[in-house]
């Protein structure tokens, strides 16, 4: 078979690794041939390709950030301010625990640029710099450096070629992680295109989020809207307001979405999101509900869902969506955690132990299992055995340390065995751990008032 028909048979099976490689074989015998350049080129993108509208945190904290609206917003206009439910546990950041994890900027793909890595110097070519033209000197592929030279690039000319201008884009964007490279490539496109083309508006928005220029993006996206209403449009202006906490515009923004795409279900979803951040849970699950109608196997519906009802005290309503989502195929530590408080609360006793097992032995970080060890401390305390109870805890403190609410349910049990003074000194030590946290300052008035 030709090479290069393998190289492309490679491609479309997604097996990048092998359509590199034969591509790196060819630019070997012929350093000038565009074609291998090219899908060589598209291989190494997609092979670290990143879906970068989900792959970000919406909130992030900078002392210096210049698109701060206003140091005190009023109440329900953002999410820093934002206060959950009393029966909901929040996250670190203060938001309530949703259903399912989502990707952050901590979790990409290894071997993307996303993530910093060392650079390897440029080599020096072993040819005359006048045997080769300028335009094509940028491509010389070789074994000992990088495949493409960024820096020798003549941009403006590979901006008009409309063949090869986007996979370039992509390239340098994701693949070499160089975003003020690409923003140039970017600005040179969309010239050449006399600002004609909304794709290019898109990707400029992409390297203005990527360098922190939330305002420039915004712009971007608009105009890139009034050219072309596309779906990716309006989720990049989403998450544009959600960098500058303004929870409200990206409602907006998700409304003026939904009637040109009526029953989509990104849109939904990131309604949903929405509502989970502002603490309007009865909205967020409305919304899940219709990414159900449209789309039965959303996982981060379904389980959000699931979440909700087991907050409102219907644990049997809980049950049945995560056993729905342990149907699809998922098994996580984290799902047979929550089958477990399920079936411990709906009174299915026989099935409590035996998930909380599967979690165990699914378990890998540390503070997971600890919260697997403190959900079980509660199995045992509705059972009756408080020296089960008691190792549950001690178990849960060994896996984490600073669990402020295994001090506090130790602190509870030790009283109850007699010990006031051990009592007091765990609920100190969760005061100290968890400040707001109120069950311990009113466990400890109690025992002051009987001391």
């Amino acid at each position: 078979m030709d090479p290069m028909v393998a190289a492309l048979s490679n491609f479309r099976r997604k097996k990048y690794d092998k359509c590199v490689e034969i591509c790196t074989q060819l630019l070997v015998k012929q350093p000038l041939d565009q074609a291998a350049w090219y899908l060589k080129m598209r291989a190494m993108t997609k092979r670290v390709h990143v879906d970068d509208i989900d792959g970000e945190d919406a909130m992030t904290e900078d002392l210096f950030d210049e698109n701060a609206v206003a140091a005190a917003p009023r109440p329900g206009t953002s999410m820093k301010t934002t206060k959950t439910l009393p029966m909901r546990p929040v996250g670190s950041a203060g938001r309530p625990i949703s259903g399912i994890a989502r990707p952050a900027s901590s979790l990409q793909r290894p071997g993307s640029s996303l993530d910093p890595r060392m650079k390897t110097a440029r080599p020096i070519t072993s040819q005359s710099a006048r045997a080769i033209r300028l335009g094509t000197a940028a491509i010389l592929s070789q074994s000992d450096g990088p495949f493409i030279q960024v820096s020798r690039l003549n941009l403006a000319k590979y901006a008009r070629d409309p063949c090869l201008a986007k996979p370039l884009f992509e390239y340098i964007f994701y693949a070499t992680g160089d975003a003020r490279a690409a923003l140039e490539l970017a600005v040179q496109a969309t010239q050449a295109n006399e600002f004609k083309d909304w794709w290019w508006k898109v990707q400029l928005a992409k390297c203005y989020v990527a360098l922190n220029l939330i305002r420039d993006a915004e712009q971007q996206l608009r105009s890139a809207l009034k050219q072309q209403y596309h779906v990716e449009t309006f989720l990049r202006l989403i998450r544009v307001y959600l960098r500058l906490d303004q929870p409200l515009s990206a409602a907006e923004v998700c409304k003026s979405a939904l009637e040109i795409f009526p029953l989509d279900v990104a849109i939904f979803t990131e309604l949903g999101r929405l509502g989970e951040a502002l603490g309007d849970i009865p909205s967020s699950v409305k919304h899940y509900r219709n990414v159900l109608i449209q789309d039965a196997t959303n996982a981060e519906a379904i389980a959000c869902i699931g979440v909700y009802h087991f907050y409102n005290y219907q644990p049997e309503l809980a049950l049945r969506y995560y056993r729905r989502v342990l149907a699809m195929g998922a098994h996580s530590a984290e799902l047979y955690n929550n089958l477990g408080l399920c079936c411990l609360y709906s009174q299915q006793l026989d099935l409590v132990l035996v998930c909380f097992q599967r979690a165990l032995d699914l378990a890998t970080d540390p503070l997971i299992k600890a919260d697997i060890w403190y959900n079980l401390s509660h199995a045992a305390i509705s059972s009756g055995d408080i020296e089960l109870a008691l190792n549950c805890l001690n178990l849960c403190l060994i896996c984490d340390s600073n669990h402020a609410s295994a001090y506090n349910n130790l602190a509870v049990l030790q009283h109850k065995l007699g010990r006031p003074l051990l009592a007091k000194s765990y609920m100190m030590t969760a005061i100290k751990l968890e400040p707001d946290m109120p069950e311990p300052h009113i466990n400890l008035e109690f025992l002051k008032s009987k001391i």
